[in-house]
């Protein structure tokens, strides 16, 4: 894929350092920013947009070479529905703004998650996202929107019984690769790092399969206030880490 082109080392002073190559993130407290000010959560998650403005940024300048964040979930539609809608049309907004944008800055858009049952604006905006950007290769955005990542699997699971069922597919043959190539964007890279915001320390339902060995930092501020400073210091605990995979690592007592 054209974006695979090597993303710029963050500058570590004493050298370079190659930054993680794919970053997820969840984008978690908005309402509470906004509780804590007194402000309605439409303001709060408003806000949040802003803030995935300055980390799409700081991704490229970072050279990380993949983001994804995770802007709606499966269970989100579960929300009061006056809630559902500032969303929605935050949703219309970003793109309808950002768009041109992103795609002067070489940004490609990638969407993942269910697009059947979705209302026919948001998807005919969504593939506007994706096909208008295909060509840039400076970063891929990931938007994991309707996603859930037990829904994925799942999802995976009835192709496989479907190949299997029709003979495409010997049982013996289903293995990890077998799954792996029948989730939402099987083409891109597992994440090495995920944020979480907000202080939460749990992954609620986001790539569940995808990161599988992937690094966690969890900060204690709330995403609207997520900065490149806050950005830089999740590189930063993550490049101080050693990346076992399962295996032995290269330190004593590793």
């Amino acid at each position: 894929m054209s974006t695979d082109a090597p993303g710029r080392a963050v500058d570590q002073g004493a050298g370079a350092v190659q930054p993680p190559a794919h970053v997820a993130v969840i984008m978690d407290g908005n309402g509470r920013w906004a509780a804590q000010r007194g402000l309605p959560r439409a303001e709060g998650h408003r806000r949040g947009v802003e803030a995935l403005r300055r980390a799409i940024r700081a991704a490229g300048d970072l050279g990380v070479r993949y983001l994804t964040v995770y802007s709606f979930s499966s269970e989100n539609w579960s929300r009061p529905q006056d809630e559902v809608s500032d969303l929605m049309n935050l949703l219309r907004l970003f793109v309808r703004r950002d768009l041109a944008e992103l795609r002067k800055a070489g940004v490609r858009v990638r969407v993942i998650g269910e697009r059947a049952g979705l209302p026919a604006d948001i998807a005919a905006l969504l593939e506007e996202a994706e096909s208008t950007t295909r060509a840039n290769t400076a970063l891929t955005l990931v938007v994991a929107f309707n996603y859930g990542g037990r829904q994925e699997i799942a999802a995976a699971a009835r192709a496989i019984a479907r190949d299997v069922a029709a003979g495409r597919l010997d049982p013996e043959a289903v293995d990890v690769e077998a799954v792996a190539r029948r989730l939402h964007a099987p083409d891109l890279p597992d994440p090495d790092l995920v944020i979480r915001t907000s202080g939460e320390q749990r992954i609620s339902n986001f790539l569940l399969w995808q990161s599988a060995y992937a690094e966690y930092v969890f900060l204690p501020i709330h995403w609207p206030d997520f900065d490149r400073a806050a950005f830089e210091g999740a590189l930063e605990s993550f490049q101080a880490r050693q990346r076992r995979f399962g295996g032995r690592g290269e330190r004593a007592g590793a």
